[in-house]
């Protein structure tokens, strides 16, 4: 069976992020066609890149790199659920990709994003990046406003129609992941 991660974009206090993964994952876990998991980037404390050698070289030093490492590389796809800050990523989500490189190829990402600009600034930096992982991204995605999604922009209360775009971006991160296998094994 698939395996994908939804991969949580935060570590700032009072962050959101989890709370979105946690109720992604809820929509996830009614289906059978993948095993979901929530992978918290806050749990790996991550400092900024610290690896003396590019990740494409796959000559990992640090013990908290081969731990991140071993967490991304068990899955077939990536639900990101990311903030937008500034026009784009978090960075601790940008650091929390940039650490590995092999570990993502060949595999299919799907965005959830919130914001005030329903964060899809930071989905559009993300696609760009992702290209450069060898990552095929889904076009359907979910966008959340911090206005509408968000009851006084602090407690998560997401629109019902939004469970149909997850599904959607689900199932197409499904599809791709199934697809792209035949690469992996190889």
């Amino acid at each position: 069976m698939l395996k994908i991660a939804i991969v949580t974009g935060s570590t700032r206090p009072n962050r959101k992020s989890l709370d979105v993964a946690k109720w992604v994952h809820g929509i996830a876990a009614q289906r059978s066609d993948a095993g979901f998991e929530i992978l918290d980037i806050a749990e790996f404390d991550l400092p900024l890149l610290d690896e003396p050698v590019p990740p494409s070289m796959h000559k990992y030093s640090k013990p908290h790199t081969f731990r991140w490492s071993e967490a991304v590389a068990g899955f077939d796809g990536y639900v990101f659920v990311t903030p937008e800050y500034n026009h784009g990523p978090s960075g601790a989500l940008k650091n929390a990709i940039d650490f590995l490189f092999r570990e993502w190829n060949d595999k299919a990402a799907g965005f959830v994003s919130y914001g005030s600009a329903m964060g899809v600034r930071a989905v559009e930096s993300l696609r760009l990046v992702m290209g450069e992982l060898k990552v095929a991204d889904v076009r359907a995605q979910v966008m959340l406003s911090l206005r509408d999604d968000f009851e006084e922009m602090k407690t998560f209360k997401p629109r019902e129609h939004h469970a149909k775009a997850v599904t959607a971006m689900l199932d197409e991160v499904v599809r791709w992941a199934g697809a792209l296998k035949p690469l992996r094994a190889g």
